[in-house]
């Protein structure tokens, strides 16, 4: 918990170097994971162009159900550290190595649920741009508001994702 205190909440403008970021990451996961991975799905706020975000990446690696675990050695064997769902059913988070761009990494089932309100919401951000600018505004506000508070900043944005993701 001490690591979210000493790290503000600093939401940028959106960054047309973001999509490659996530190619880059996206070629090592698939080579790391072979067929285990059904897809590498760029999902988070970084993936909505024009959006903007936390610097931070955020990667959903598809699986098939059966194959979880699979995927949970294959990533720990490529440096992550597997730390659980930390309380997200159906999604495994992974820290990153070190030498990486920052992002965040998860395994979910591809019949997740927290996968499904990850896709339906970044493709409602990117097909409406009065949704996207309305929800970059609300998350400078409270980066402003929550600088200090990682989970209060979250937490303050989970209605509007609710109500977005359906």
């Amino acid at each position: 918990m001490s690591q979210l205190k000493n790290n503000p909440v600093i939401v940028t403008d959106y960054d047309p170097a973001w999509p490659d970021i996530f190619a880059s990451l996206q070629r090592m996961l698939v080579c790391a994971l072979g067929d285990t991975a059904l897809a590498v799905e760029h999902v988070g706020s970084t993936a909505v162009p024009g959006l903007a975000a936390k610097p931070v990446i955020d990667v959903d690696v598809v699986v098939r159900r059966e194959d979880i675990a699979t995927a949970i050695e294959k990533l720990t064997r490529a440096g992550y550290k597997h730390t659980g769902d930390q309380g997200v059913p159906d999604r495994e988070a992974f820290r990153q190595k070190g030498d990486l761009p920052a992002h965040h990494l998860y395994v979910c089932p591809a019949d997740s649920a927290e996968l499904a309100r990850h896709l339906a919401f970044r493709d409602a951000l990117r097909r409406d741009a009065e949704l996207r600018d309305a929800y970059g505004r609300l998350k400078q506000r409270l980066a402003l508001l929550y600088r200090d508070d990682r989970v209060a900043y979250t937490e303050a944005k989970s209605e509007f994702i609710l109500r977005h993701s359906r």
